[in-house]
């Protein structure tokens, strides 16, 4: 991935976007051309040197039954956003100025193993459905539903691990550009909705330029 020096993160902040990653895309070459599947993922640091990726897919995905040619790839995005150059201040001193996309993404390459039992794909079910109903004030458990529904849920699907040899992210906050410029991206960011965008861009200015 192309990542310019202002754009690159340090491996504490990779870390931690795996960590957030909660579905993306896994991509693997076959002899017969790349297939591709969008999964709920957890990453897993415990897993191999560089940590996991776990999901799971659909039995009836041939997927799982594909031969990697070569390492498989996740590609992972966080929050992106459009950015106008009309927010610039640069814009009022010279005009040369373009629009842009504000993003945070990773690709994550690995080694491809499939689980095809049902205590692994039980526990990787229930870590994630943990994972996305420990906010709810009546979370949802899978021992909720009948023992003999969810163990048929269990054979209809088969487990995927991505064991993670390399890292590439990148996160294009708008560090490349001056103080007023970065100013003007947070406010239009914040006046458009987008809080979450321009706090991003706020917290890597801090980091990148004093």
């Amino acid at each position: 991935m192309y990542t310019p020096a202002h754009f690159a993160v340090d491996d504490e902040t990779t870390r931690a976007f795996l960590s957030q990653i909660e579905a993306a895309d896994l991509v693997t070459p076959t002899a017969d051309g790349l297939v591709a599947t969008f999964l709920p993922l957890l990453f897993d640091p415990t897993r191999g040197a560089r940590g996991s990726l776990l999901g799971h897919v659909a039995r009836k995905n041939d997927h799982w039954r594909a031969e990697p040619t070569t390492e498989s790839l996740v590609i992972a995005y966080g929050p992106d956003a459009y950015v106008s150059p009309g927010w610039y201040a640069t814009k009022k001193e010279h005009g040369r100025v373009v629009p842009t996309w504000n993003y945070t993404t990773a690709h994550i390459y690995g080694r491809l193993h499939i689980h095809d039992d049902p205590a692994w794909v039980d526990d990787i079910v229930r870590r994630l459905t943990t994972r996305h109903e420990a906010h709810r004030e009546h979370a949802w458990s899978v021992d909720d539903a009948p023992a003999d529904f969810h163990a048929g849920q269990l054979r209809a699907i088969v487990g995927v691990e991505l064991v993670i040899t390399r890292v590439e992210a990148k996160f294009k906050l708008s560090q490349n550009r001056p103080a007023a410029d970065i100013d003007g991206v947070i406010a239009g960011l914040t006046a458009e909705g987008d809080p979450a965008s321009a706090a991003l861009v706020e917290r890597y200015r801090r980091s990148e330029q004093p």
